[in-house]
Order: C-alpha cells, then structure tokens, then sequence
C-alpha cells in the first residue's frame, strides 16, 4: 500500500467571534468544534452546513482554554477570571462553576476516563479534580512561575505540566508525585502533550521552536526550528506520525515525526495563529487565532499503519531529521523536482539542494530507499549523531545554569557598587 501523501485543504471557516481566538477542540465524534476567546465567550459551531454555532456567555475574562469530555458529553471550559465551567453544549447556557485558582486559569483537561480534570494556573499551581464530586483532590506547587498548560497521559497514568519558570515537569498521577523535571534552554513553552503512545511529549517553545522528549530516558528526540516567532501550540495526529503546530508567525506546520521533517507550511491566517487541533479520527483539523476565524481543514492523509510504519523505520536507515521547506499546501516543489531541505537537527539550519532520484537510481536502492553497501556505515553516523544531539542538550542546559549564575553575581557587585 502507497504511504504518499496529498495536500492538506481548506474546507471551510467559522466567523462569530468578537476578539481573538484562545483555543479550540473537536468533540468525540468530530460534528462539532467549541471555541474559546479574548471576548469571553464559549462558542460551539456545528460541522453540518446551515447549522447555526452557538454562544455560551457565564465567563467574565478571557476564555483561555476549551475541552470536550467523551462521555457523558460535556465540554469544559477556563478563564483568566480564575474559574472553571462545564457546559452541557445540547443545554444552551446551562454551567456548573469551579472557583478553581488565586489567579488566571491557562488549561484545563478532563482524563481519559472522564472522572478527573487538570486545571494550570498563573498562581503557579496545577490542581486535580474530582469532576462528579466537584471538588479538588489535590495541589501540586512544584513550580516557580505561571503555569501555562497541563496534560493528563492517554492512559490517564502519568500528567505533564509546562510553565513560565522555562521547566517541563512530568508527574505520577495516582501518587502525585514529580517524576522528572525537563529543562527548556531557549525560552518557555507555552503548550505541551503527550504522544499518542504515551511514550513521549512534544513542547511548543517562545523560542521558536518544538522540541520532542523520550519520557523513558528523559532524552530529547528531536528538536525542530521551523517556526520565525513563538510556537503557540500543537496537536499530535492520532496514528502519532504526524505533529501540527501553530505559530505566532500566523503559520501551521505539520511535521513527520517517523522522517524528523517538515512536510507542510500552511498560510491562511492574518496575524497569530493561536491554536490547533487534529480530530479524534485525524481525518480533519481546526486552526484559529488573532483573526477570529476557525479555519477547518481535510487532513488527506492515507491512512498508514502506525506500527507497521515504525518497524520501518527500524528496519531502514534513518534520514536523520531534515526540514523541507514548502510554501502553501500544494506547492509543486513539495512533490517532485528540486526541493530545499534545512536540517534542525540540534538547532542548525543547513540549507541543501536536494534533487528527487531518476526511477533508475531508483531501482539500484533497497526497498526502504537506501543503498545496501551504504547501511552499516550510515547507521554507525546515526549512532554519533544521537550521541551528539544528548550531548548538546546536557551543554545547552549547563550553559544556562551558568549564564543565571553569571547574572546572579553581576547584579550582587552593582548592588555593591551601589550601597558603596
């Protein structure tokens, strides 16, 4: 079976909201996107054509985060006026109120089985729910800055927070109990999810950049520069193959995680691109942001074996990570001919032409693509760049600490100088 890809489209786009647009998510069954806002309204637009959206009003701030709960069905909702609200979307305007936090409520997220929620918050703490008891099980304070997002495992086993004091905390979620602290070199990430496979986490980063970590080893696995200003948010495609970003450059990208490189950059949005969402069934995905429009686009991805796809990629020698660079969906140099490929593998942008093989050099490559005679030499290249791209991301993390050091004494001497 062909594993090629088409081009995304642009099917259709929602427009009704008063101010920019904060977040999004599609309900279980993908008839349905809610939407949250700066103008502090829950919108819910329904996919059938002629269907009128409805406005859920309750909230008094900023509408930050939105998320619809399998079953039963409910959909939640946070706020910088510091609360909580699950809605019944069928019940027009009908909430149930969470005084949840001290200070803005960034995310929100309802567990796998549907019986617990994980708000994050500006008061730096992140709070477990009880959603049919309606109260708090636990706070966990481990952080030192605000806390933009938190993310409960798919197995609903472990939880991942992101905040402001540039770490990635990764948590047990029956002990509570912190696991690891992930370090963000560069800047804060302002979004964070699990892999469908629950083995690994993606971080979008106010430096530009996504950065994929092992939850295993506690290892980065990749690292992408694709983005020119701050990454907004993410979504993983179900199958776990593909990665779609958003960007405050008012751009989406969607990565190949299996390939560790950039397939599409998608234009469409006027300013910030805040945030996406891939359906439950990865056939579509929703955009929004600045421009107070939900733009909805077919994915038109085949539909690949997830596993079957893996196991190919160890059988195979890797192409280590690369970035091809498109224009809109549907650039004929994405395809065929001669293509420009940038390299983000620990950070370094390395532009090559690339030109695609004659089908006679095709014919003298493996099934996998790679000469044979070439295998064991550019697997031992594999292993040192693995080597190298750990090795790195240890420098990177101790030249920070030293830089903060070299920042702390600076200002001791000029406080110093001062009181002399």
């Amino acid at each position: 079976m062909s594993s090629a890809l088409e081009d995304p489209t642009l099917e259709r786009n929602f427009k009704g909201h008063r101010d920019a647009i904060t977040s999004l998510d599609f309900s279980p069954a993908g008839k349905q996107i809610a939407t949250g806002s700066v103008d502090a309204c829950v919108m819910v637009w329904n996919m059938k054509p002629q269907s009128r959206a409805h406005r859920f009003t309750g909230h008094t701030d900023t509408v930050t985060c939105v998320t619809f709960l399998r079953l039963p069905h409910l959909l939640a909702s946070a706020s910088r006026d510091k609360t909580v609200r699950l809605w019944v979307p069928s019940v027009k305007g009908e909430s149930v109120l969470f005084r949840a936090h001290t200070g803005s409520v960034r995310s929100v997220c309802f567990s796998t089985d549907g019986q617990s929620l994980l708000t994050a918050s500006d008061d730096q703490s992140i709070k477990l729910w009880s959603v049919h008891r309606q109260k708090i099980i636990c706070t966990l304070r481990e952080h030192n800055n605000w806390v933009r997002c938190a993310r409960f495992s798919p197995d609903g086993q472990l939880m991942v927070s992101a905040s402001d004091d540039r770490t990635v905390k990764l948590w047990d979620a029956s002990s509570r109990q912190l696991i690891h602290t992930f370090c963000e070199p560069g800047g804060y990430s302002s979004y964070v999810d699990f892999h469908p496979s629950g083995t690994c986490i993606a971080t979008a980063s106010s430096d530009n950049t996504v950065r994929v970590w092992d939850i295993r080893t506690h290892t980065l696995l990749q690292h992408y520069q694709v983005h020119s200003a701050a990454v907004n948010a993410l979504s993983f495609h179900p199958s776990g193959n593909h990665l779609l970003t958003a960007s405050s450059d008012s751009t989406l990208k969607i990565l190949d995680l299996l390939e560790g490189r950039l397939l599409y950059t998608l234009h469409g949005h006027q300013g910030s691109a805040s945030c996406v969402s891939f359906s439950r069934s990865g056939d579509q995905f929703a955009s929004a942001g600045s421009d107070q429009q939900v733009m909805v686009w077919r994915t038109n991805f085949d539909s690949v074996d997830y596993s079957r796809g893996l196991q190919q990629k160890r059988d195979r020698v890797h192409r280590r990570p690369s970035a091809q660079v498109s224009g809109a969906a549907g650039d004929p140099e994405s395809r065929s001919g001669q293509k420009t490929e940038v390299s983000p593998l620990l950070g370094v942008s390395v532009e090559r032409s690339v030109r695609e093989p004659t089908p006679q050099q095709q014919q003298q490559m493996d099934a996998d693509g790679v000469p044979e005679a070439l295998t064991s030499t550019l697997q031992h290249i594999i292993g040192q760049l693995d080597v190298l791209t750990q090795t790195v991301a240890i420098l990177e993390q101790r030249l920070t600490l030293t830089e903060d050091k070299l920042k702390e004494c600076l200002e001791t001497q000029r406080q110093a100088m001062t009181e002399h």
